[in-house]
């Protein structure tokens, strides 16, 4: 039997979204300066990039969780999303650039570029990038993955591809010849359909529409995890090979949530780009993709809203932790916190705390009182229902 989609944990869950979604903005935008509520721009810009964080998060989730593929190449899905968003929005500089060109961004005018490279054509349109938003991630996870599933890759091994795969296109992207900025990267946007990305409002609109592709995300992968295709995506997690002999396709359902995976987290990037105001070949760096790993393992994998939680939590310590005295010693105290999540709290935080409620279901007896001679378990719900 499969699980309801829109049990009371997704609608607490996609509540919390909303309300975040309505409130931060008008704290900001309806309220003075001097008034002890008001939320500063600056604030509404880093919790608009942890809502990304936390779509990048669930798209792990997704693939890690509930198909048991460890993905370590997730940062490039998240960059070349990014990129998209960041070729639209030079695009709109125009003329408006430091060397004037109407047509060149300005890192091409300075290297003597003639003429705008063919992969930047079509880019002056929004519907065009946003497409290419989904379709440059998901068409390269469907190669990537099409190769690597029909041979079998799996375990340590599928990441370590995936890790080596993002790590070759930061080396490619660091290139200046390869028409994206080098080093440097895409930055000193301007505009986005027209609105002044530096205007309050339009960060405050930018927060709130990564709160509705955090709900929209949560939704899809709810959706999928609670229906017959989620059942076997865990069937393959847990037995592989029993899957395979019963007859499912397992590479074909592999494929599907690895490219439906990729495709959230090009749009987690493209959101992230406009509130941050730069893309560089950085954030392809294999680093930020174990790092968002790690907030799936923090907050627990296989739960959905566990990745959320973590992403918040662990890039909230960031935060912290990095402005501080103890700024030097932040990558010690993450790799710390997964070694310790992963030896005293292997569930993670929401995955811990379903464990408990599911127990203590176990334990308590009904009203009526257990049937006599039930088995131990009889009562107690399956957790991914949960």
């Amino acid at each position: 039997m499969t699980a309801r989609p829109l049990d009371r944990g997704t609608l607490v869950f996609l509540g919390l979204v909303a309300a975040a979604a309505i409130v931060v903005p008008a704290l900001n935008l309806a309220l003075p300066e001097s008034s002890p509520l008001h939320v500063p721009t600056y604030l509404v810009s880093l919790f608009g990039k942890y809502v990304c964080f936390a779509l990048l998060a669930l798209s792990i989730d997704l693939i890690w969780g509930y198909c048991g593929i460890l993905s370590l190449g997730h940062g490039a899905f998240f960059a070349l999303g990014g990129y998209a968003m960041g070729m639209y929005l030079m695009r709109q500089i125009g003329g408006r650039g430091v060397y004037g060109n109407p047509l060149l961004p300005d890192f091409m005018v300075f290297l003597n570029w003639k003429e705008l490279p063919l992969a930047w054509w079509g880019f002056s349109s929004f519907p065009y990038a946003m497409l290419m938003v989904l379709a440059v991630p998901g068409l390269l996870a469907l190669v990537f993955g099409w190769f690597a599933f029909r041979s079998r890759v799996t375990g340590v091994y599928f990441s370590i591809i995936t890790q080596a795969m993002t790590f070759a296109l930061m080396l490619a992207f660091f290139r200046n010849d390869f028409g994206f900025g080098g080093n440097n990267g895409l930055t000193d946007f301007k505009d986005i359909l027209g609105f002044n990305v530096q205007a309050d409002g339009t960060r405050a609109a930018l927060f709130a529409i990564s709160c509705v592709a955090l709900m929209l995300g949560y939704l899809v992968c709810r959706v999928l995890v609670a229906s017959k295709f989620g059942m076997v995506l865990i069937a393959v997690r847990d037995a592989e090979a029993r899957a395979r002999f019963l007859g499912y396709r397992v590479e074909s359902y592999k494929l599907a949530t690895f490219v439906i995976s990729a495709c959230m987290a090009g749009v987690a990037g493209a959101l992230y780009v406009p509130q941050v105001g730069i893309i560089n070949p950085g954030e392809f760096s294999p680093a930020n993709s174990i790092e968002a790993v790690i907030w799936v393992a923090v907050g627990g994998r296989g739960t959905l809203a566990g990745a959320v939680v973590g992403a918040l939590l662990v890039n909230y310590a960031k935060t912290s932790f990095t402005s501080g005295p103890l700024a030097p010693y932040w990558l010690f105290l993450l790799g710390g916190l997964f070694v310790g999540v992963t030896l005293w709290l292997p569930r993670g935080i929401v995955g811990t705390v379903q464990h408990w409620r599911a127990r203590r279901r176990e334990v308590a007896p009904d009203a009526s009182g257990p049937a006599e001679g039930a088995p131990d378990g009889a009562a107690q719900k399956p957790l991914a229902a949960e």
